[in-house]
């Protein structure tokens, strides 16, 4: 008994150790590098001098998640204006992203992160479901994480992203 009690101590020790702590306002981001559905990779490194937007989704093809995506894409000349650079991502694979990119017909990035690297070093993954919760993090020209949005609407995504761009004084 006791060592069944001490394997299942072990276990949720190990567990608790790989899972990343979330990733919070005021903290430097986390670096990326995600391959977007445009066949480019990104990295947060190679986007220094510029406004980051990460709104995170869980699932393509999906109610939810195709407004969202849907909003960016509608409202693209809003997000243009603020010369933020912005994606969408998901853990789902570049190859499915790709098509649900097509499908919206969408004049910006949808970044991949099929092995959930970045999306645990951010903390966005929801343990229950294995999936992106949907979060949006804005972050700095130096890097860091300067707004996180955990209430997105996904009708007005990409207004709301404009209008926290500027309270947040990010914009060009």
């Amino acid at each position: 008994m006791r060592k069944l009690f001490g394997a299942a101590a072990a276990l949720v020790l190990a567990l608790s150790a790989s899972v990343q702590a979330e990733v919070k306002v005021g903290d430097k981001a986390p670096d990326f590098e995600m391959k977007g559905s445009d066949g480019k990779t990104y990295k947060l490194s190679e986007l220094k001098g510029k406004a980051v937007v990460i709104a995170w989704y869980p699932k393509a093809f999906t109610g939810g998640c195709t407004i969202e995506c849907k909003n960016f894409r509608e409202k693209g000349d809003v997000l243009k204006k603020t010369g933020a650079a912005y994606f969408t991502a998901s853990v789902d694979t570049p190859e499915l992203n790709e098509k649900f990119a097509k499908s919206l017909n969408a004049d910006y990035p949808i970044l991949s992160d099929p092995e959930k690297k970045v999306a645990n070093a951010y903390g966005v993954i929801n343990p229950q479901r294995g999936m992106a919760q949907r979060w949006t993090y804005y972050i700095d020209k130096e890097g860091v994480v300067r707004e996180i949005d955990k209430k997105v609407k996904t009708a007005t995504a990409a207004e709301d992203v404009a209008a926290t761009l500027e309270k947040l004084g990010l914009t060009k």
